[in-house]
């Protein structure tokens, strides 16, 4: 008798376990939602994912592409037969990934515990449904419909970062393919149509729409779903598109990268997407299909894409499925596609406020925002990475995200700021060196470096110290490497283009008082000077502060953050060069 019992014993205890097993697959929170809801989303995750870690070793961005989509296919269709048969079988509904070796799948607990107990499933995460953190009203300052700038004023941040000095070499994107996923996009507004890579008759390889019914309480959507064309349920995509290769040619000059070309997949309906709405977009990036999902050819994809979404905790993302997506964004980067991701706008929360995927991946080249005075932005996330326990140093770099005039759908213009802004300036940025330089074409760890090693040391409002890095360290966890600058970056890649602003000659005289100062100081010249650039680099050549700004006589500088020593002052445009030294005490 007490034999038997022990067997029983046994046997229940191996039953507990094995049951334990299987339960332990699957994230507290899609359990949660298995008590609560008849039907529900998950995202399965195969054991087996493919290393695409290979594709490092190839010359070209088409040998990476093609490499990684064959090894992710064949990967996913050796392992995934069984799975899918089970759901078809079943009667769910479900979607197949490759970029990421799962399925999407819409059922109920019974379908779940039984896909939670095969071999080939690792664990079961949460597909929850997340409002992206797009500007707020108090960040956006719309102009009426009509209202253009003269063609010579060109937007401040594409001069801030220097991209204009570049157009002047004829370097304005050509031949260059630039991603977006967003809300979508106006395709038909004036400053966009023309780069679209599609047309009115085909828009095969070149628009994707991942939102395929109902994700917000909103009842109506203005694209609905499955759109076969670009179309924004928002105004957030256009704007961000237009801040990458936008140009009328009527003198809304908003584009960094005018001569480069787009295409666009949505990710979000009415500001609402999920885990499997951003890695579906991501998946149509590394080989794009025709408007009926099929025929993916990674020679498509394009060179660089802008991701100006979060994922926030508070909204359902958590680190149970961000192993998910970053997986999706390393293959992406592998085959070869750069990956600019805006690094989000709560730096009000103070350190390690950059804490929402896709931002918070190495292999995500995240940007922070910065203002009209080269200063980062209050809003601007900052780093470390503590929400995925890795300590990293974020945000790589800076771009403009303050006020930024670029086009909303409907043929009109607004002002909106946050790092939504500034991340697409770094994918302009991306298209115009690889237009310089097409070798650079899918050399995503070499861009990366020459964007960092290049950029500008800019600095904060606050004496901010987050990670153990000071604002006078470079890198550091507020700003990364500073703000991206085009032309030491042209220098560095291409040394036989000269610009013309660099020879030109010392004009006039550039007063400067107090000198030595300890604070402010003022600039004065007997010439008017009008739009320009002020650097102010030390004695090794640093550039310790940049900005654009408008000088007539007079102007007010502040340089309080800068140590006691000796500065040079630079105060230049296309016809003039002013220069000055001047001692900090």
């Amino acid at each position: 008798m007490k034999k038997l019992t022990l067997v029983l014993l046994t046997f229940m205890t191996i039953n507990m376990h094995a049951q334990q097993i299987w339960q332990d697959k699957i994230d507290t929170e899609v359990l949660i939602e298995a008590i609560d809801k008849n039907e529900f989303e998950f995202f399965i995750v195969l054991k087996d994912q493919a290393n695409t870690c290979g594709a490092k070793h190839l010359k070209t961005k088409a040998d990476k592409a093609n490499f990684v989509f064959n090894i992710l296919q064949t990967k996913a269709n050796e392992t995934q037969v069984e799975l899918l048969q089970l759901l078809e079988q079943s009667g769910q509904k479900y979607r197949p990934y490759f970029i990421v070796n799962g399925i999407w799948v819409k059922g109920n607990m019974s379908i779940l515990e039984t896909l939670a107990k095969r071999d080939e499933v690792a664990r079961i995460a949460p597909n929850p449904k997340m409002h992206n953190q797009l500007p707020s009203m108090l960040e956006k300052n719309n102009q009426p419909v009509g209202v253009i700038k003269s063609p010579s004023a060109i937007e401040w941040g594409i001069s801030m970062i220097r991209a204009d000095d570049l157009w002047d070499l004829n370097v304005k994107g050509s031949g260059v393919i630039i991603g977006g996923q967003d809300t979508g996009y106006d395709w038909t507004h004036p400053a966009i149509n023309g780069k679209y890579k599609g047309s009115v008759t085909n828009h095969n390889y070149t628009w994707h729409d991942a939102i395929h019914g109902q994700i917000s309480s909103d009842t109506f959507n203005s694209c609905g779903f499955d759109s076969k064309i670009p179309c924004d349920d928002g105004s957030h995509g256009t704007h961000t598109m237009g801040t990458m290769v936008g140009d009328d040619g009527l003198g809304n000059q908003i584009g960094v990268a005018p001569e480069a070309r787009w295409i666009g997949c949505r990710n979000m309906e009415n500001g609402w997407g999920t885990p499997a709405t951003y890695i579906e977009c991501f998946e149509w990036f590394l080989a794009p299909t025709d408007t009926n999902n099929l025929n993916p050819n990674p020679l498509m994809a394009p060179h660089v894409i802008a991701n100006s979404w979060g994922c926030p905790p508070s909204e359902g993302c958590n680190p149970s499925n961000f192993s998910v997506m970053q997986t999706a964004v390393e293959n992406l980067k592998n085959a070869g596609t750069f990956i600019a991701v805006s690094a989000g706008n709560s730096g009000w929360n103070g350190c390690s406020s950059v804490n929402d995927p896709a931002a918070i991946f190495e292999a995500s080249f995240s940007v922070g925002a910065s203002d009209m005075r080269d200063t980062l932005a209050n809003f601007s996330s900052r780093g470390h990475v503590t929400v995925d326990s890795s300590g990293r140093m974020k945000p790589n770099v800076t771009a403009p995200g303050v006020d930024v005039r670029s086009c909303i759908p409907g043929s009109g213009y607004a002002n909106y700021s946050g790092t939504s802004m500034a991340g697409p300036h770094v994918a302009g940025a991306v298209a115009l060196l690889i237009s310089a330089a097409p070798d650079l074409a899918g050399n995503v760890d070499s861009l990366e470096t020459i964007l960092e090693m290049t950029a500008d040391t800019i600095y904060t409002y606050r004496n901010d110290t987050c990670g153990g890095t000071t604002q006078y360290v470079f890198p550091n966890n507020m700003v990364g490497y500073g703000r991206i600058n085009l032309i030491k970056a042209l220098q560095f890649i291409r040394q036989d283009f000269t610009l013309s602003t660099d020879v030109l000659p010392v004009s006039g005289a550039l007063q400067v008082f107090p000198n030595p100062f300890s604070s402010k100081i003022n600039l004065k010249s007997s010439e008017f000077i009008g739009d320009c650039h002020v650097s102010v680099t030390n004695t090794l050549g640093q550039q310790l502060f940049s900005a654009q700004v408008y000088f007539g006589n007079n102007l007010e500088l502040d340089l309080s953050q800068l140590y006691a020593g000796l500065y040079i002052i630079v105060l230049e445009n296309k016809q003039h060069r002013m220069i000055a030294k001047v001692v900090k005490q």
